[in-house]
């Protein structure tokens, strides 16, 4: 394995922290401010939204500049986003600051999945990309629970003070073990731009929003679900956020493994998983044993898609991956935030703490059948970027 591949994981590995590490805390935060749960999960959601924003216009500012320098740049606007958080007198300076290290997600994902895959083999593309978000996965095996713990302890901002020291940890293992890496040559933007004419780019992007959106869906409010639902001790949520984290980095294997040799196959499979053990983990809630086993399943089958689709699109842009890649980041996210407003808004309903299951349920079928609708696209049409309106419109009509 390629050193620079480890350095990427150690930068993920800060990200994925300060990104999920907010939901083990969400009740103490929203205690410390004097807000409701549901309006805490807007730290959730404005994360995912900065993301959503951040990955596109910063992959683009940064196309004159070399990957591995832009690599830094973000880890370094990604350390000042957790330390305002960590420092912020008001809710809506912490949700200020959580933006702010958002804007660096997507593009250092995104730049990230491009470096790694061209340190390897073409054949062996999903793998390094799984290997790069194995610091992500890992981060909730390790880097979550135990923030959650010294958070719920020595309270949240401490955390935040961690997770920004984990930050320049990252800036300095890019620093010493990616190598110089200039801009390719004939990068322009206008050509970035074309990977978005392509259909099934535009599918794989669907797909990421609604997929990965049944994960957070339920995930975001875990806490309260495992507290007041399932009956656990507010202690217990820095375990169960281990077995998310441990189900993550398995699906993150799987997928790495498995994308590579028969990807859609895969992506049915994970999605049709996913939709179903969204809508038993409703009834699972109900009971301890059950409802850790439906926290495992989640993170597996939700984190099994990752390598699968990140590679997809990689495939379907051509010539110009970067900001396609990035954008899909963007799209993980924005599947994260619609799906923590929607799973707020049906508990501020009066649906309860189990309710964003069901969300989550409807959100991972409607990504199955966008990859069944891809795939009988592509079978159709292989080599054609165009006439995809016409062709969905038809389809519809019979």
């Amino acid at each position: 394995m390629p050193l620079a591949l480890l350095a990427l994981a150690v930068g993920a590995f800060g990200v994925g922290t300060t990104e999920f590490v907010v939901m083990g805390l969400l009740p103490d935060i929203a205690a410390d401010y004097g807000v409701s749960i549901p309006t805490a999960g807007l730290l959730v959601t404005g994360y995912a939204l900065g993301v959503v924003v951040g990955a596109p216009l910063l992959t683009v500012l940064g196309n004159k500049v070399s990957r591995k320098r832009m690599l830094m740049l973000l880890m370094g606007l990604f350390v000042l986003g957790n330390l305002v958080s960590a420092l912020a007198p008001s809710f809506g300076m912490m949700l200020t600051g959580r933006v702010i290290a958002s804007l660096a997600h997507g593009s250092f994902f995104g730049i990230g999945s491009v470096v790694a895959a061209g340190l390897v083999a073409p054949e062996k593309k999903a793998g390094a990309i799984a290997t790069m978000f194995t610091g992500l996965t890992v981060a909730n095996i390790v880097g979550v629970p135990l923030g959650t713990f010294i958070g719920q302890a020595v309270g949240w901002r401490t955390t935040f003070v961690i997770v920004a020291a984990l930050g320049v940890i990252g800036l300095l293992g890019i620093a010493r073990l990616v190598p110089a890496m200039p801009r390719p040559e004939g990068t322009h933007l206008r050509r970035e731009l074309t990977a978005f004419r392509n259909p099934q780019v535009l599918l794989a992007m669907a797909m990421t929003v609604l997929g990965f959106g049944g994960v957070f869906a339920a995930i975001t409010y875990i806490a309260p679900m495992m507290t007041q639902v399932a009956g656990y001790s507010e202690g217990s949520v820095t375990w169960l956020l281990v077995l998310f984290g441990t189900g993550m980095f398995l699906g993150n294997l799987i997928g790495g493994r498995y994308a590579d040799r028969a990807l859609m196959p895969l992506l049915y499979t994970t999605l049709g998983g996913l939709a179903v053990v969204l809508a038993l983990f409703t009834v699972f809630a109900h009971q301890k044993a059950l409802a850790a086993i439906a926290v495992l399943l989640v993170g597996a089958l939700g984190f099994a898609t990752v390598p699968p689709l990140q590679k997809r699109v990689l495939d379907q842009a051509h010539g110009a991956p970067t900001l396609a890649s990035a954008v899909n980041i963007g799209a993980f996210n924005l599947g994260n935030a619609l799906a923590a407003w929607l799973g707020g808004l049906v508990i501020a309903s009066g649906f309860g703490y189990t309710s964003p299951n069901w969300v989550g349920a409807v959100l991972a079928a409607a990504a199955l059948g966008l990859a069944f609708w891809s795939a009988v696209l592509e079978r159709r049409a292989p080599e054609q970027d165009h006439g995809f309106a016409a062709t969905a419109l038809a389809d519809l009509a019979r």
